[in-house]
């Protein structure tokens, strides 16, 4: 309690809402994940599963780290960064991997990483890319909601993508159950994209995050049997139609800078990149 009391750095409940929201106005897209998730489950760290910490200055928050299993300051500038970074210290690593913008989380990766380290993965580019007009390729007819029914179809789909683009399986804790439950979660919500065939996944995307100004596409993959025939781009040019449709005004994303395939196939969509992030994974 000494250390709160005498820190810059507090945790936030529903009081500081206003603060927050405001803070959060200023990049809608950049910050659409933090976001759907205080939308979504409040600020009141019991409900939200994780803590929202605020960085104040001369009475007022000016920055906010969100601390769950993921880690992502927001607009933190290096006072702000220093003094989450001292913070995180000294409540110690929960999280799975720290996101945000790069300059925030390579100055907290530095002052973490000796504590914290090694990590399991640095991806230290991920362009943020972000659409509001109509896709500018033909939608696939085939890619659609998927059904509850269809669930044993596509998470099997959903753990290959996981394993792919993080390096581990997401069931290799708790046996999947989490992982299976967010993934039913976006099915009943109408928020997972898929065409299948034959019982198979052909291509596949969810969309994760979701706020009145933007929505965050995520877990976009095709079958290694059928990928470079255009899947990427046709589907996700009918899920960015479902979207602007009825989820959200703007679509975005975040990939890795060394996948040029999937950058080139989100500009034949229509995505442009609007900024870029850094992601640590432990």
């Amino acid at each position: 309690m000494r250390v709160l009391r005498t820190s810059p750095v507090r945790v936030l409940g529903e009081r500081d809402r206003a603060q927050v929201d405001a803070i959060l106005d200023q990049d809608p897209v950049g910050n659409v994940f933090v976001a759907s998730r205080l939308r979504a489950a409040g600020l009141e760290a019991g409900r939200l599963g994780a803590e929202l910490w605020g960085y104040v200055e001369r009475g007022s928050v000016t920055a906010l780290c969100y601390a769950g299993a993921n880690l992502v300051p927001v607009n933190a500038d290096p006072d702000a960064v220093r003094h989450f970074a001292g913070h995180a210290r000294w409540r110690g690593r929960r999280c799975s991997s720290i996101v945000g913008p790069v300059p925030a989380v390579t100055d907290l990766w530095r002052r973490l990483g000796p504590y914290w380290g090694p990590a399991r993965v640095i991806r230290a580019s991920q362009p943020v890319m972000a659409m509001s007009g109509a896709p500018e390729a033909a939608p696939d007819p085939l890619v659609r909601r998927v059904r509850v029914s269809e669930l044993g179809i596509l998470i099997p789909a959903c753990v290959a993508m996981f394993t792919e683009e993080v390096g581990v399986p997401p069931d290799s804790g708790d046996g999947g159950a989490l992982y299976r439950a967010r993934v039913e979660e976006l099915v009943r919500t109408g928020r997972a994209f898929a065409r299948i065939e034959d019982g198979r996944v052909v291509f596949k995307a969810e969309i994760g995050a979701v706020t009145p100004q933007a929505c965050q596409v995520q877990g976009v993959w095709v079958h290694p049997e059928l990928r470079g025939r255009g899947h990427s781009v046709s589907g996700m040019a009918a899920v960015v139609r479902a979207a602007l449709a009825d989820i959200a005004p703007t679509v975005t994303l975040y990939v890795n800078d060394f996948n040029t395939p999937a950058r080139a196939a989100y500009r034949k969509v229509g995505f442009r990149e609007t900024g870029e992030v850094m992601s640590v994974l432990f």
